[in-house]
């Protein structure tokens, strides 16, 4: 998807502050974060929302858990715990149209709607 912003973060047409990439997945800082860690996990395939993950992204789907793993061990919040999330279509605030997971922690979380 050419205009989509984060396929654009892939390709290096837009800055990002990584912290994890391997050659399906990249993680990097989000620019408006909620906590002192707040990091954007996404698959460099363009997969719109967990809703359009289909059966040949399984495989994928296990390395962007791999990598949240190891995006946790590297912001040092593996071990105080963290939250992981993805958004899905309006009601659910997803703001890119991009399968992306956010690993938010770094300090005491509550829990609000």
């Amino acid at each position: 998807m050419g205009n989509c912003l984060f396929c654009r973060i892939v390709k290096g047409e837009l800055p990002s502050d990584k912290v994890f990439e391997n050659e399906e997945i990249l993680a990097f800082h989000d620019i408006n974060p909620v906590a002192p860690v707040h990091v954007l996990v996404i698959p460099k395939k363009h997969i719109a929302s967990a809703m359009e993950i289909g059966e040949e992204d399984r495989t994928l789907v296990g390395g962007i858990h791999l990598a949240i793993r190891e995006v946790a061990r590297l912001t040092g919040v593996a071990g105080d715990g963290f939250r992981i999330v993805t958004n899905i279509g309006r009601h659910g605030q997803q703001t890119v149209p991009h399968l992306h997971y956010h690993v938010i922690g770094g300090r005491q979380l509550e829990w609000r709607f």
